[in-house]
């Protein structure tokens, strides 16, 4: 099978001698690990046997950067199996989150910063509105994970956040369902408040401590992107364990799987995506630098949370959680 590592074995050193101002250290460790995983080169490996037959094999260990997209599927299985105790038996929706075009380069540039603001008043806002009696009237469950690539693989970072549907009472006393089983709550009003607590948020980050000399700080957004749709979709995705199959390959693996490569002659590679509005699977041909870099622009921070868990999701209202006949 065409695998992502052969490009990158190939072509990583051209990519590194022309381009190493775009690479960080956690590019550099992606690189390592994906072209070393399950190889030789990896330096160990473990030895499976039959326990019928008496045969075995030796197998080479794998990486486990999440940037590879060999050790994806074993990161999905397992967290999909951590999650299938915790599902609750009600309807479940998804919450999408974007943000306007022009933050696209303070995200690449400054990303740490620009996430945890995007998580942290994505789910803030979210929260408020659920608060409201005329929708729920309780605290929800949320979790949350980044995505920062079109089906294409370009650049466009968002948000998906899964929400049980339903709260517990303020008071901790009662399971509130949404009073239309098919609506949790309004997408505008979610997005209004996204909006005004993300501008507050970007104006109390100081952009200059962290790039020094660059003088950026939250004037540095036109004005009137704060008067945009900051744009979020909410919509039922039905049972827990389906919705949780849908995500969790965003949530534990990279922009794309070694199953999507078509061609690779060298040069160029060829790979499919499905159009998200025909639903048609299209092909994208670049130049292998251009692939590696594209790639690259979705390895996050190192040590950087990509999938958080609040309110009723969180572990230590686990336990609560499961107290409520829903």
């Amino acid at each position: 099978m065409l695998e992502v590592a052969t490009i990158f074995r190939d072509c990583s050193e051209k990519l590194k001698s022309q381009h190493a101002w775009r690479l960080e250290p956690v590019h550099y460790r992606a690189i390592d690990d994906i072209t070393k995983c399950r190889t030789p080169e990896i330096g160990s490996g473990l030895v499976w046997a039959c326990p019928n037959c008496e045969e075995s094999y030796f197998v080479y260990r794998s990486c486990g950067n999440r940037n590879c997209p060999k050790c994806g599927r074993e990161k999905v299985t397992s967290w999909l199996k951590k999650r299938q105790d915790d599902i609750l038996p009600i309807n479940y929706y998804m919450a999408t989150f974007s943000l306007p075009a022009e933050f696209r380069p303070l995200c690449r540039r400054y990303p740490t910063e620009m996430y945890n603001l995007f998580f942290k008043t994505a789910s803030i806002a979210l929260k408020k509105v659920a608060l409201n009696p005329r929708f729920l009237g309780g605290t929800i469950g949320m979790i949350a994970t980044l995505q920062t690539w079109r089906r294409d693989g370009e650049f466009h970072p968002h948000l998906h956040i899964l929400i049980p549907g339903g709260a517990i009472s303020t008071d901790g006393k009662q399971w509130l369902y949404p009073r239309n089983r098919k609506f949790l709550m309004p997408a505008k009003s979610v997005g209004k408040k996204f909006r005004e607590e993300f501008q507050t948020g970007f104006k109390k980050i100081d952009f200059a401590s962290v790039d020094a000399g660059v003088g950026l700080d939250g004037t540095s957004v036109p004005a009137e992107v704060w008067k945009k749709n900051f744009v979020v979709d909410i919509r039922k995705t039905g049972n827990g364990m389906s919705t949780f199959k849908y995500v969790a390959p965003y949530m534990q693996r990279g922009f794309i799987n070694n199953g999507r490569l078509k061609k690779y002659d060298g040069r160029n590679v060829t790979f499919e995506y499905k159009e998200s509005k025909t639903h048609q699977i299209k092909y994208k041909t670049l130049s292998a630098l251009t692939f590696m870099i594209l790639y690259l622009k979705h390895v996050l921070p190192s040590g950087f949370q990509k999938t958080r868990y609040y309110g009723l999701e969180a572990a230590v209202h686990q336990q609560k959680r499961k107290g409520y006949g829903c």
